[in-house]
């Protein structure tokens, strides 16, 4: 029996060695580009955001494991191939760019009292991290948000992305674009399953989302442009 919690311990230990091991490694990597203290806050607020999935997705009582990171791309948590009903889909979606929204506000918040540019840089980061997220596309948060409310609103996020892309070339978009297409074609042409659960989202259920989810892209766009607007040229 002991062998056995041993054994437990182990697998868990291993589990949070390994999340904080990828955190660490795209820090360094970070660093070699962008100096140590902007690449720690960047990493710090992409894990404030996976822990708003993380907690929203304990709440639902949902199997979830620890954030893991990759450099360049971002991260995850992993809800072990769960298949989740679309309102589920939106919380544990939308509790990632509420919470790293708010840990992107407190580090501007600390920037102006201290007045101090790099913690500006790395809100701004925060602030455009948590918008991009929000592009109405699967597999970005806001992708699953949207759907509670209709999957075709996931139409407007191709155009919103070859728009980005076209602004700031990236692959890491145009993996996400491989990604999208698909299910936005499939919406597009009104051949999207509807699974029975999405039924159960009431009137009042989608407007709550569509309001949070407009709320918070509102809110980011003018914090991001303003934080923009204060950084040195």
């Amino acid at each position: 029996m002991k062998a056995l919690l041993a054994l437990m311990m182990a697998g868990k230990l291993g589990k949070v060695l390994f999340s904080a091991g990828s955190m660490l490694l795209s820090v360094a990597i970070y660093a070699q580009l962008f100096g140590w203290r902007y690449a720690a806050g960047f990493v710090l607020l992409l894990l404030v955001h996976e822990m708003g999935h993380y907690i929203a997705a304990r709440q639902r009582g949902l199997d979830v494991g620890l954030p893991t990171f990759i450099p360049f791309v971002g991260a995850w948590i992993n809800l072990k191939n769960q298949r989740l009903d679309p309102e589920t889909a939106a919380f544990v979606g939308m509790a990632g760019p509420l919470l790293g929204s708010t840990g992107a506000f407190v580090v501007y918040l600390a920037a102006l009292q201290y007045q101090l540019t790099w913690l500006l840089a790395i809100a701004y980061a925060g602030f455009v991290l948590n918008l991009f997220n929000l592009i109405p596309v699967v597999p970005l948060d806001g992708g699953h948000v949207v759907a509670v409310i209709s999957p075709k609103i996931w139409i407007i996020g191709i155009p919103l992305l070859a728009a980005l892309f076209f602004w700031r070339p990236s692959p890491l978009l145009i993996v996400v674009a491989i990604l999208a297409v698909p299910r936005a074609w499939a919406a597009f042409r009104g051949k999207l399953p509807v699974p029975p659960e999405s039924l159960l989202a009431t009137r009042t259920l989608k407007i709550r989302y569509a309001a949070e989810y407009l709320g918070l892209v509102c809110f980011l766009t003018l914090v991001a442009f303003e934080v923009h607007s204060q950084l040195p040229r």
